[in-house]
């Protein structure tokens, strides 16, 4: 009979078992608590292949990228160079933006500016914008995954388009808010969001895993992502792990690893990267309408079933997902990567959202 040492988590490991099994090629995760750190994985690295994915591995971050430029704006309201409920036109005025957008509505997607991604309108179309790989533009975008899109182009594209609602009197996911956040960094400072994050982030905190990528590759090791077509009753499935992500720009073009998520996350909220009362304005909850989910700036705000609160962001990139918790202190951390088979009908978006739960209910 083996006896589990402290640091063995059956259940959990059970649990990524499980959620490979509805539906992920591949998942590996990294807990960090009380009782230590833990680090396993599940699946596949690769369709048809046997070996797991790597628990270093790297991954397409997707909308854990906005947490990192969220953190990049409010460095520079600490420094004095940006105010936060300054009319964010103030430091961008090439984009004629309303006035009363403010830099805090960027952040807590308050703007009401459109989506470039697109829209889901109140009658259930679909307000089209940049080609991705959800949704009606799916093969557009899978044969277009190495084009390079300037952030500038997409941020005209969304002012096409009209707004959601007045700025600040709703809340409206929108990838171009973050766009506009990361031109701001690069206008104030006079270098690349990439060098920015390197300079203030990544190297402080050792993330050497941790980049924001200028072509189509993603450094090794890594799991491999895919993407499956439907035509004519005929089924192919495409390797799209290389791709170029300046589709996405702000709203998740990043790349890291568990680890480097786990350290960035912890570290932040642990007050080593802002002040704590920028801290304190980063989860401060604003509500979305989505029931025990409310939007700070830059991070998801949870209620757990117990009334616990946990700080959070997830993305997804083409095949690619990351997944990222943290008690309010960074006391406590879950970080996750997976890879899967993606589709235009997003057929992996329910198991997406119950391997959310699952291991938040497993270890918050």
């Amino acid at each position: 009979m083996t006896i589990p040492t402290p640091l063995d988590r059956p259940k959990l490991r059970q649990t990524i078992e499980e959620i490979v099994d509805s539906g992920f090629v591949g998942v590996s995760l990294l807990v960090q608590d009380d009782r230590g750190e833990w680090t396993a994985s599940a699946g596949a690295a690769e369709l048809g292949g046997s070996a797991k994915p790597a628990t270093d591995g790297h991954v397409r971050i997707g909308s854990n990228t906005k947490t990192f430029t969220a953190t990049l704006v409010l460095q520079l309201v600490a420094e004095g160079w940006v105010a936060l409920d300054a009319p964010a036109t103030s430091y961008l005025p090439e984009f004629g933006l309303d006035e009363r957008i403010t830099v805090r509505m960027l952040l807590q997607h308050t703007s009401g500016l459109f989506n470039f991604t697109g829209e889901v309108n109140e009658d259930g179309t679909f307000a089209l914008g940049i080609p991705m790989p959800y949704g009606p533009q799916g093969e557009a975008w899978l044969d277009r995954r190495f084009t390079t899109y300037r952030p500038e182009d997409l941020v005209e594209l969304a002012l096409t388009n009209p707004a959601r609602f007045e700025p600040g009197t709703g809340w409206s996911y929108s990838n171009t808010n973050y766009v506009l956040a990361r031109l701001l960094v690069e206008k104030v400072t006079g270098r690349s969001a990439a060098e920015e994050t390197r300079l203030r982030i990544a190297e402080p905190l050792g993330l050497s895993g941790t980049l924001v990528p200028g072509d189509a590759e993603i450094p090794e090791p890594h799991a491999h992502a895919y993407y499956r077509l439907e035509n004519a009753g005929a089924r192919k499935t495409v390797d799209i792990t290389r791709q170029d992500p300046s589709w996405a720009s702000a709203g998740g073009d990043m790349i890291s690893t568990v680890q480097d998520l786990a350290t960035f996350l912890s570290a932040l909220l642990g007050g080593k990267l802002l002040p704590a009362d920028l801290v304190a304005e980063m989860c401060a909850p604003h509500p979305t309408g989505i029931p025990n989910m409310d939007y700070g700036l830059g991070v998801f705000v949870l209620t757990t079933e117990d009334g616990g609160t946990v700080i959070s962001h997830n993305g997804a990139q083409g095949g690619h997902a990351a997944l990222m918790y943290s008690t309010p202190d960074g006391s406590k951390t879950l970080t996750a990567a997976l890879n899967c088979v993606d589709d235009a009908s997003m057929s992996v978006a329910a198991a997406f959202q119950s391997a959310q739960q699952r291991l938040l209910r497993e270890v918050f």
